[in-house]
C-alpha cells in the first residue's frame, strides 16, 4: 500500500467512526501500516472527523517520526501491537459511549450473546486501569496482544485487524455488543457447545 493512498484511506475510516458516534471530540486514536516498517497515524488532540490526509503523522516502527507534526500519545500501544503482531496491519483506539460505560464500571464484556460476537470478537480481556500514553498501558495492552478486541478500564477499548476494515467492524462490533449486554442485563449467553463451535468458524 503505497503512502497516498493509506492517507486517504485513514482519514476516511475516521470520518465513519466520527460520523457514527464511536469517537468524538479528540477522543481515541487510529493507525494504518504502510509497507513493512511505516505507519500511518492520527495526530494528537484533534477531532478525527475533521481530519484530512496531510494531517496523518509517517512513524517508523521503531518510534521515529518521519513526517512532520506530533503524534498520538498512545503511538507506543499501536507500535507494540505490530512489532508483536506481524499478520495486525491496523489499530483502532477509541472512547465508544457503551463500551467505555462497562469499562468505567470493571464488567466483563459478553461475546457470547450472538452468533457475532464470537465469531468477530472472540474473548475481551479488561486492561487494568493506567495513565493514557504511559509504558504501563502499553505493557498492560502488549500482554493481551493476541486478543482481537480489549477493553481498557475507564478508558475505552482497542481493536486490531489485518486490514482496517477488519480492525473497524470489530470495533463497531465491539459498541454493539457492549450497547446488547446493556440493554438486556442478564440475558444468558449462548451454550458453550455452540459457543465453541462458533470460535472454530
Amino acid at each position: 500500500m503505497n503512502e497516498e493512498f493509506g492517507r486517504g484511506l485513514l482519514v476516511n475510516f475516521c470520518k465513519m467512526l466520527y460520523e457514527r458516534q464511536i469517537t468524538v471530540s479528540a477522543g481515541g486514536n487510529m493507525s494504518l501500516m504502510i509497507g513493512d516498517s511505516e505507519i500511518l497515524i492520527t495526530p494528537s488532540g484533534r477531532n478525527k472527523g475533521l481530519l484530512e490526509p496531510e494531517d496523518l503523522i509517517l512513524m517508523g516502527t521503531d518510534g521515529s517520526v518521519i513526517s512532520g507534526g506530533k503524534p498520538s500519545i498512545e503511538n507506543k500501544m499501536h507500535l507494540a501491537l505490530y512489532n508483536l503482531n506481524p499478520e495486525t496491519r491496523s489499530v483502532v483506539h477509541c472512547h465508544p459511549l457503551y463500551c467505555t460505560s462497562i469499562a468505567v464500571k470493571g464488567k466483563e464484556l459478553k461475546t457470547e450473546l450472538t452468533p457475532e460476537g464470537v465469531i468477530l470478537l472472540g474473548k475481551v480481556p479488561m486492561i487494568p486501569y493506567f495513565t493514557p500514553g504511559s509504558q504501563e498501558l502499553v505493557d498492560a495492552v502488549a500482554a493481551h496482544h493476541d486478543a482481537k478486541a480489549m477493553l481498557m478500564a475507564r478508558h475505552g477499548a482497542i481493536t486490531q485487524g489485518r486490514t482496517i476494515e477488519e480492525a473497524y467492524n470489530r470495533m463497531e462490533e465491539l459498541e454493539f455488543q457492549a450497547k446488547l449486554q446493556t440493554i438486556t442485563g442478564r440475558a444468558k449467553v449462548l451454550p458453550s457447545s455452540e459457543i465453541e463451535k462458533l470460535s472454530r468458524m
